[in-house]
């Protein structure tokens, strides 16, 4: 009897192997194992076994470029089939607009049901659409920070289907001219994973509207469901749909190209980007193929993945899913799927539709969109720093890539931190202040940074107050709290608690003399050869001032007087 044998490619990882027998399966019998090998370069490779579907779902999903399957005859030949995965993602942006795409109702998350709607948003016969003017300002502003090429005349098509939450029985998009086309993401890999940077193409930017939202009374999706209700506050509301070149291989790609998206819809403050809000939805597209082989696989479309975290282990478990199907001679069907994150898999919705199916024709109530050069050379001009560039200038000014990461990670963050920078602040002390005690304790109060009461001014006179030795570190991280829930001056907060550095030098000898007196035991150990108890005679000066001797000047003065 033949045995199959399953192996996982994994590039790039950690070294560690693993083992563990499977279910066996009628007459073939999957095994999870792992081996070290090298390749032709001599550079070492770990290999570990291909989860099956179930298991694939509760483990960490891994940045493995590659599966492979290998088969064992009794006769000791071996076959191999090597696959890799095709991922290209569908990026649905909300746009922060104060109105809807067509009409005036208003665009406002988490308004009571069926509060924001007119006749336009309602599709209701004889009314007729007027477009929003900063959604179009906002789709140029995507496309040029994509690096895409923007249509100078771009058109509005009608999208053809049924469904309750749309009223209209069609969704204004736009198919063949969009307002943008060949773009690209870049995106650096956390250092974590090994680092990196990946330069993702974007096919395409369009404008669209949203639909309504359905509610299912009973469940969370329409089976078994006892009723449903429609909310047609989101009908209308405008969006920029994003298409990806199929060009990602593995879930870390992914969700590290959405991640990057985000960032830069929020440097452009055109979307909040929130995800758990709906404000952006992607909906990823897998197919697998054999290595070497350019004809695409059939695709699945994942849906319902609500954060980074489950895109990444929705794709690593469909990527598992459908190589187990190929491998059992199982054909893979061209569906959607939803991600259930209860239970980590991926689960059947419906039959994936074909553009056919959406018989688009041209929107015939609005006129073309026509952007002069001149308006389009103006938007370019008026782009904030994005995110690939702000990172790049941080790695410039001498921080870590792991440093850039974080601080850039955040737009609020990024510009505290340059205000901090533009007071004069040292440039890695003020990194360490914000993504530490700064970061630690407004997670500690659950306060955002634009919540804070510090200044950017405030946190540069904190550092200042440390360097010219008018208080210490330990001092500093006591009044931080009160700086970021109350605000106020780091100078008048010091004076007003009495807690400048204690760095008169005579003070200091007559403050050691006296516990070198009260302490003469110790100090007769100390001079026999017990030298670690200098750390008791710091922490009995550090008591006696309140822990505000300063540290530098009290070990010179305290070694002299110990050693003299």
């Amino acid at each position: 009897m033949a045995s199959w044998r399953c192996l996982g490619l994994a590039r790039g990882v950690g070294a560690s192997i693993l083992f563990r027998e499977a279910a066996a399966l009628g007459g073939l019998k999957w095994k999870r194992t792992g081996m070290a090998t090298a390749t032709a370069a001599g550079a070492p490779r770990v290999t570990s076994c291909l989860h099956s579907a179930a298991s694939s779902a509760r483990r960490e999903a891994r940045p493995a470029a590659t599966r492979v399957m290998t088969k064992e005859s009794g006769g000791g030949a071996v076959t191999t089939t090597e696959y890799e995965a095709v991922i290209g993602i569908e990026t649905h942006v909300q746009l922060g607009t104060t109105t809807k795409a067509f009409c005036s109702c208003p665009s406002q998350y988490g308004s009571e049901p069926n509060a924001n709607v007119c006749p336009v948003c309602m599709g209701l016969p004889g009314a007729l659409p007027v477009l929003n003017e900063v959604v179009v300002e906002s789709g140029v502003k995507l496309g040029l920070a994509l690096q895409a090429d923007i249509a100078l005349k771009s058109k509005f098509d009608r999208k053809q289907y049924f469904y309750p939450d749309l009223p209209k029985g069609y969704q204004i998009s736009q198919f063949d001219i969009p307002i943008a086309e060949k773009g690209f993401i870049d995106v650096d890999l956390p250092v974590e994973f090994g680092g990196g940077h990946r330069r993702f193409g974007v096919t395409r930017v369009h404008m669209e509207e949203d639909a309504g939202k359905l509610i299912h009374a009973g469940n969370d999706r329409l089976s078994g469901s006892s009723s449903s209700q429609v909310d047609l506050n989101r009908a209308g509301v405008p969006l920029l749909e994003v298409v990806s070149e199929p060009e990602m291989r593995t879930g870390l790609e992914a969700a590290e190209y959405a991640a990057e998206l985000q960032r830069m819809v929020r440097y452009l403050g055109i979307s909040n980007g929130n995800m758990q809000e709906g404000s952006m939805r992607c909906d990823v597209n897998i197919s697998i193929r054999p290595m070497g082989r350019e004809q695409f696989g059939t695709k699945v479309e994942i849906k319902n993945m609500n954060s980074f975290s489950a895109m990444q282990k929705a794709i690593e478990f469909e990527i598992d899913r459908q190589i187990a199907l190929l491998e059992e001679g199982d054909k893979i069907k061209q569906e959607t799927r939803l991600w259930e994150e209860g239970s980590q898999r991926t689960i059947s919705m419906r039959s994936k539709e074909g553009l056919a199916d959406y018989r688009y024709f041209p929107e015939p109530d609005l006129p073309e969109v026509i952007l002069s050069q001149e308006y389009i050379d103006t938007t370019r001009a008026n782009l904030p720093e994005l995110p690939d560039a702000k990172r790049r200038r941080y790695e410039s000014l001498g921080l870590s890539m792991q440093d850039t990461l974080v601080l850039a990670n955040d737009v609020d963050v990024a510009a505290f931190f340059d205000e901090v920078l533009a007071k004069g602040a040292d440039v890695k002390q003020a990194a360490n202040w914000i993504m530490g005690d700064m970061a630690a304790h407004l997670k500690n109060i659950k306060m955002t940074i634009t919540e804070a009461k510090l200044t950017p001014a405030s946190l540069a006179e904190l550092i200042s107050l440390i360097k010219d030795g008018t208080i210490s570190g330990k001092i500093a991280k006591e009044i931080l709290p009160e700086l970021i829930e109350k605000g106020g001056s780091a100078k008048e907060a010091v004076e007003s608690k009495g807690l400048s550095q204690i760095s008169d030098t005579a003070t200091i000898e007559s403050m050691v003399d006296k516990i070198l007196a009260d302490n003469m035991k110790q100090v007769e150990a100390y001079r026999g050869g017990k030298t670690k108890l200098q750390g008791f005679f710091v922490g009995q000066a550090m008591k006696a001032s309140g822990g505000r001797v300063n540290p530098g000047l009290l070990n010179k003065i305290l070694m002299a007087k110990l050693n003299g």
